[in-house]
């Protein structure tokens, strides 16, 4: 069925996009698996085609072309399951801060290299002991003249092995009441002394994507490097988790629906008792399910799209649609698994990679139930 979000010229750039993916990025996805980081050719090759940052403005590089062209990139990435090219957090999640926070020292800094390819971008967020609570963060950020002085650690960051500047999180003023207006953001780069990466962390799945620790040991930064006001951090960065969570959800639902047309594949090719897995009641019965479901996924993410390119606030809404799809994803990967029976357990089929990478999409950008708790306090049960 047409997707009427997208128009004439939107069609022409899926078409270009899904040209270089399977020509440039999909006979790259084993070697990346095998050595748990992407490589930073393709990341340029990406960059050089138009494909990074596709909605930032023309005055650094961009094309200014609007999020529904990003959203693009996301579906064909996960179409041909290059979920290790953490495109949608560089260019959609991360350069967002740049564009509408950094100042325009900032952004003629760092915008054309990230635009280009040459600087790839992660957030630190996350720390050992504090998951969601993002108001309790311990990385400490002390002003020291016109230096501020970065003392902690984060864990699970994504890029954080091949990343080259981290919009980094944490508390400028351990005594602020309450704790989130003590928040501040602040740009490293892969560089700068006491900054220093640690291991590239083992996961049940997305091997090509490199999740690490980061820690912070006396890393002195210019002041000229905070992004945005002190104490405006965590206000930041509830401005910008609508798009986060967005992400999210157009990736998985499209992780599902190459999951699904994998295992209609598989059915109809795969005998059993003397007949196709196709002709068996059940095998048809779920496989429509999982249709029915993903097309109405769809249509809600659709929608979402088109309200967020309209500027409206839909947080409740992206707040559902993340962990609804994210759940159907995890669902759809084992169903379709358990259709493929004993094969399906066998890493030469990609519906086993589906089902270890599923695993964490309703953990990160919030969990799951966080997703719950701002729906629930939206619509009054506080």
């Amino acid at each position: 069925m047409r997707r009427d979000v997208f128009s004439e010229e939107h069609d022409l750039f899926r078409a270009q996009f899904r040209r270089f993916a399977e020509a440039e990025i999909e006979p790259r996805i084993p070697e990346w698996n095998a050595r748990g980081m992407t490589d930073r050719e393709t990341w340029r090759r990406c960059g050089a085609e138009g494909f990074l940052g596709p909605n930032a403005p023309e005055e650094y590089g961009g094309a200014g072309a609007g999020f529904l062209f990003s959203a693009i990139v996301m579906e064909e990435l996960s179409r041909v399951r290059a979920h290790a090219m953490m495109v949608s957090l560089h260019s959609d999640i991360v350069m967002p801060y740049l564009i509408h926070y950094g100042t325009e020292e900032q952004k003629r800094r760092y915008l054309p290299g990230a635009i280009s390819g040459e600087i790839i971008l992660g957030i630190a967020m996350t720390e050992p002991g504090t998951g969601s609570d993002l108001a309790n963060v311990q990385t400490r950020a002390v002003r020291d003249g016109d230096e501020y002085v970065l003392d902690g650690a984060k864990t699970f960051i994504s890029n954080g092995q091949i990343g080259n500047l981290f919009v980094v999180v944490a508390k400028s003023d351990p005594g602020a009441d309450p704790p989130h207006r003590g928040i501040s953001l602040f740009l490293v780069e892969g560089d700068t002394p006491g900054f220093e990466r640690g291991r590239n962390l083992e996961k049940l799945g997305l091997k090509g994507q490199d999740t690490s620790e980061l820690f912070f040991h006396e890393c002195r930064i210019p002041v000229a490097n905070r992004l945005g006001q002190e104490g405006q951090g965590f206000k930041i960065l509830m401005q910008q988790l609508q798009q986060e969570r967005l992400c999210i959800a157009v990736a998985s639902i499209a992780s599902c629906r190459r999951s699904l047309d994998d295992t209609l594949a598989y059915v109809k090719e795969r005998e059993a008792f003397g007949q196709r897995i196709a002709g068996f009641q059940n095998t048809q019965f779920k496989l429509a399910e999982l249709a029915t479901e993903i097309e109405i996924g769809q249509a809600f993410i659709d929608k979402l799209l088109v309200a967020h390119v309209r500027g409206d606030d839909v947080v409740s809404e992206v707040s559902m649609a993340k962990w609804w799809s994210t759940d159907l994803q995890k669902k759809v990967a084992a169903e379709c698994l358990q259709l493929h029976g004993g094969y399906g357990f066998m890493a030469e089929y990609p519906i086993s990679a589906d089902y270890a990478d599923a695993a964490v999409q309703s953990i990160y950008a919030g969990s799951n139930e966080i997703m719950k708790v701002i729906i629930a306090r939206r619509l009054g049960l506080e």
